[in-house]
């Protein structure tokens, strides 16, 4: 733990590296909730937890001029600076899951970046893998998508232990929680800060962190959850390398899920309940019986009166009540 809060501590200081973007050409970001409809969202629906409906979610708020690609299975935002996505998205289901097609192992430059990405050769003797920000087996659930995952957008240099080792690993869990929550939303991508060491003729950045944010939001509940992960072999658990999204956010000056209602978004993001999440299939079983019982959410109105919320969350408190469950718990 001590290692753990140090390395925080260092990271902390890291200066984010900003490069210049380009024209936007994709206006879907600009559908989201303004602060006043969030504030408009009812708080008087007697038979459900307050769930707002929220367009690509996933979505990391963007500045004006970023240009945001979307393919069928992933969204990302690229760096022309250090040749990588500075963050991939998108949501993860149930369905999903069931893969139709085999891995394709076909790596190739991304035709939607018109200033260009890296490609074999700038991975070819850096002793480097080209390591999936969403992974192939994430995306098993279409040719297309499949096809798409192995652009060099998509890619990151990555130490072979990292890549094939805890990486992977989280890559499972990530599934796994998929399976678990019947839908997920997630982000990843390197954390790129000036000075990094680069590969190929097109001077690829190689991050020294990884990092990887999930959110659950769902009628019966909501959490997140993030993770930081340097970029080499670890036999550590994943619990050991778990932060809070306002961590992750901290690290890459990137403002993941804005879009929720914003004490939703505040208690979220700065919660970190490992109890909470799946980490065994014995938990599997246990949190799957927890989340089948209902109950009347234990917030207080601001009328003073019991929430009348039907809510699944393990909390007890439905999702617009969440916050009194973060103050009732310390």
């Amino acid at each position: 733990m001590r290692k753990i809060l140090l390395f925080l501590g260092i990271a902390f200081t890291i200066q984010i590296t900003s490069f210049g973007q380009i024209e936007l050409v994709d206006n879907f970001q600009n559908q989201t909730l303004s602060s006043s409809d969030k504030n408009n969202i009812s708080a008087n629906e007697p038979s459900r937890c307050i769930f707002a409906q929220l367009y690509r979610l996933e979505i990391p708020r963007t500045r004006p001029k970023d240009i945001i690609i979307r393919h069928s299975g992933y969204s990302l935002l690229f760096n022309e600076g250090c040749k990588q996505a500075n963050w991939v998205a998108y949501e993860m289901t149930e369905e999903k899951t069931h893969n139709i097609t085999k891995r394709a192992n076909k790596f190739i430059p991304d035709p939607l970046v018109e200033t260009g990405t890296a490609n074999d050769q700038d991975y070819a003797g850096s002793g480097y893998d080209r390591g999936h920000m969403a992974p192939a087996g994430d995306m098993g659930w279409s040719v297309t998508s499949m096809a798409e995952s192995f652009y060099y957008s998509n890619m990151s240099p990555q130490e072979p232990g990292f890549n094939r080792g805890i990486w992977k690993k989280l890559e499972e869990l990530v599934r796994t929680w998929a399976i678990d929550y019947q839908s997920i939303y997630v982000v990843t991508g390197p954390i790129l800060t000036k000075g990094l060491k680069t590969i190929g003729e097109h001077h690829v950045a190689v991050p020294k962190y990884y990092y990887k944010v999930i959110l659950d939001y769902h009628s019966y509940g909501a959490k997140g959850i993030g993770f930081i992960l340097p970029n080499s072999s670890s036999s550590k658990s994943l619990q050991s390398y778990a932060v809070t999204i306002d961590s992750v956010e901290h690290f890459t000056g990137i403002d993941f899920f804005h879009q929720l209602p914003d004490d939703q978004e505040k208690v979220i993001e700065s919660t970190l309940t490992l109890s909470s999440w799946i980490w065994n299939s014995t938990n599997s079983s246990i949190q799957r019986e927890k989340r089948s019982k209902t109950m009347q959410c234990k917030g207080i109105t601001k009328a003073g009166n019991r929430c009348k919320n039907i809510t699944h969350n393990v909390t007890g408190y439905c999702n617009h009540h969440v916050y009194q469950y973060s103050s009732s718990s310390k």
